[in-house]
């Protein structure tokens, strides 16, 4: 009896562990994830406004043109990015809800075969084939439709939420479209063109480092991939700006 009350209190505190350290990641996966969102928001934000404000820079100097221009484009940039992030993630996990349907369907039909596959697939990771019969055959007692979908499909369950994905990258953006518009904005007439470059390019290396640094990549070659991405930008822009100024006359 001991030995049984035992063996109960053994798995149920392994089971809390476990379901603690689900929690953990499924709260670091999410916090990943909307980090990835807002990163590239913010970016998008920085780069797609500072190259719309300079290329009305390049065609007029007048500040309500700039104005006009710059909110719409944040107004709409946000909203665009929100809504491409969350077709994006909502079409992802359409596509992984169908196919661990698929493989829930197989499990079903042909639970032996699944085993076989299973086992198969820790063989061709360098397991011998007693062990990968071993490794194959405990988990799907524990859970084979998990063990199928991990390490078949090279799925889990920590999905980004299509929701938490806009909301982060809509908020990111319309932050990251601030710095070009108030510095083209809030800036004299003489220094409006440097002091946007200085911001934006300085904003787009401070982005790309971090994000770098948060990935474990070198930050200075993500810095510098941001600032020649924002530069060519702006340059394009503007050209393109001076070019239909001096043809409509404004």
């Amino acid at each position: 009896m001991r030995r049984g009350n035992g063996g109960e209190r053994g798995p149920g505190r392994r089971s809390g562990d476990g379901s603690h350290a689900e929690r953990s990641q499924k709260r670091l996966g999410s916090l990943l994830n909307s980090l990835r969102a807002a990163v590239l928001g913010a970016n998008d934000g920085i780069i797609s406004t500072a190259g719309l404000v300079v290329g009305v820079a390049g065609a007029t100097t007048h500040r309500d043109a700039l104005l006009v221009a710059g909110v719409a484009g944040t107004v709409a940039g946000a909203l665009s990015m929100a809504a491409g992030e969350y077709v994006s993630v909502s079409t992802q996990r359409d596509t992984e809800r169908a196919a661990i349907a698929r493989e829930r369907e197989e499990l079903a039909a042909d639970p032996g075969g699944e085993l076989e596959e299973l086992a198969g697939m820790y063989r061709e990771r360098g397991l011998s084939d007693r062990l990968s019969h071993e490794v194959a055959k405990e988990l799907t007692e524990h859970n084979a439709l998990r063990a199928h979908v991990e390490v078949e499909l090279g799925l889990n369950e920590y999905r980004v939420n299509p929701w938490q994905a806009a909301g982060a990258s809509m908020v990111s953006f319309f932050l990251g479209a601030l710095i070009p518009l108030s510095a083209m904005l809030l800036s004299a007439d003489a220094w409006r063109l440097p002091v946007t470059v200085v911001a934006v390019l300085f904003a787009t290396g401070l982005l790309g480092a971090v994000s770098a640094r948060l990935g474990g990549a070198l930050p200075l070659r993500a810095a510098l991939r941001c600032v020649v991405g924002g530069s060519f930008a702006m340059v394009v822009t503007y050209l393109i700006g001076s070019l239909l100024g001096t043809a409509t006359g404004l």
